[in-house]
């Protein structure tokens, strides 16, 4: 993907991921980054169903899609909304979690493969719907995210892939900044 390419040519440590479109919200960017450079976090990502977050303008039907997709990734990553595709991480951490991932899928990917040992932050964003184009979204996207949830599924329920390792300290993942999104 292009993002994965991105982030191997990339020079620097953090990486920040969003929509060329605007659709995620650029005056967010500090508070995506400020807990990575406290080292507060491993990976901050941008939540549209935590309080203070939002989809202005957005059809029901998208709306019931949208959580029905976070809905189901609950269970794994124990993020609200791991689809929004608004997030920052560690160079590396991206690299070795999830080196042939792509799109929307990202932070989902990167969190059940961190099996529980992401130190990761959500943050309250108004997600806006884009100017221009049109959505990545379509049936074979939701069906290759549906077979990957279901396998993720197995490997969690079955084979325990979310057991910590041995010595390893525990993470709190998934902690939720409850701040207000501007422009709410």
């Amino acid at each position: 993907s292009a993002i994965m390419s991105g982030a191997r040519a990339a020079q620097g440590e953090i990486l920040l991921v969003m929509d060329a479109d605007l659709s995620h919200p650029p005056e967010r960017i500090k508070d995506l980054l400020a807990p990575l450079f406290a080292d507060g976090a491993d990976l901050v990502v941008g939540s549209r169903y935590v309080k203070g977050g939002s989809t202005p303008g957005w059809p029901i039907w998208r709306r019931v899609m949208s959580r029905t997709g976070a809905a189901l990734a609950y269970p794994l990553t124990g993020l609200h909304d791991s689809m929004c595709g608004f997030f920052a991480i560690g160079r590396s951490r991206l690299i070795e979690l999830a080196p042939h991932t792509s799109g929307f899928k990202i932070v989902f990917e990167t969190v059940v493969r961190g099996g529980g040992m992401l130190r990761v932050q959500e943050i309250p964003i108004a997600f806006r719907d884009r100017a221009r184009g049109k959505s990545k979204m379509s049936f074979s996207v939701a069906l290759r995210f549906f077979l990957r949830w279901l396998r993720a599924m197995f490997q969690y329920v079955v084979r325990g892939v979310h057991r910590r390792q041995k010595g390893a300290k525990p993470a709190h993942t998934a902690k939720a900044l409850h701040q207000e999104a501007p422009g709410k």
